[in-house]
């Protein structure tokens, strides 16, 4: 995973030091499901740098266990839990770090996982652990999904969406159209026809920019910043 600026190394660091401590607990190895930004980018397939660690719960059964076996994690790895909730493993997780530097670590656990969604056990070089990860065309799916979803519940927009979205399909990928259906209720057709139409009303340069500008090396943000979301719409396009 790429560190746009010196700075980030240690919040990159602390990223690489709890998902090894995940790895090395066998419990929450086999229960959680790597996923996410921080996943593709550990895995080779996003390039760009992710701030953030998410996991599916594989078994809502063992909710309470799964966050019992990270808070023991965490107190191992001499984290502060900053905040949490109490309905769902939804941790803020506070490290050392110079005055008005990055500091926090989010880390989400999310469940029901979709039951399309597939799994497969991948060596991460970066940590040097097997870490079972969703398999590309699942995790391709759910970020189109949730480029959407993130609006309808929270309101908010993420210009990171729109990067991944056009990485993925610039790199040939396909994505799990099962996902698409369980989630929304409808085709995949239906669905990206009106995925494309939502990002053209509601996406602008600005939001592109204030998202990306922190997340790759500023040479490439430039690079990619003026047509990035015309091509993005292009692309839904012909996968329609």
């Amino acid at each position: 995973m790429i560190v746009p600026k010196a700075s980030d190394a240690i919040h990159k660091a602390w990223l690489c030091r709890i998902l090894t401590g995940i790895a090395d607990d066998p419990f929450l190895a086999e229960n959680l499901g790597f996923k996410g930004g921080t996943c593709a980018a550990m895995r080779g397939i996003l390039d760009r740098f992710s701030v953030d660690l998410d996991f599916d719960l594989l078994d809502v059964q063992k909710n309470k266990e799964v966050q019992k076996h990270l808070e023991a994690a965490f107190k191992r790895l001499g984290l502060e839990v900053k905040d949490h909730s109490k309905k769902v493993p939804q941790y803020f997780l506070k490290y050392p770090n110079k005055q008005g530097q990055r500091n926090t670590v989010q880390f989400d656990v999310n469940f029901p996982a979709p039951r399309s969604s597939e799994y497969e056990k991948i060596r991460l070089v970066e940590i040097d652990r097997i870490v079972q990860c969703q398999t590309v065309p699942t995790m391709f799916a759910n970020k189109l999904v949730a480029t959407r979803e993130r609006f309808e519940k929270f309101g908010s927009l993420a210009g990171r969406d729109i990067y991944d979205i056009h990485y993925f399909f610039s790199q040939g990928l396909s994505f799990q159209e099962a996902i698409i259906e369980e989630r929304t209720g409808k085709s995949a057709d239906v669905f990206l026809r009106e995925l494309r139409d939502f990002i053209e009303q509601h996406f602008n340069r600005t939001i592109i920019d204030q998202d990306l500008n922190v997340l790759l090396p500023t040479e490439k943000f430039h690079q990619i910043r003026s047509f990035i979301l015309q091509e993005t719409l292009g692309f839904l396009n012909q996968a329609r």
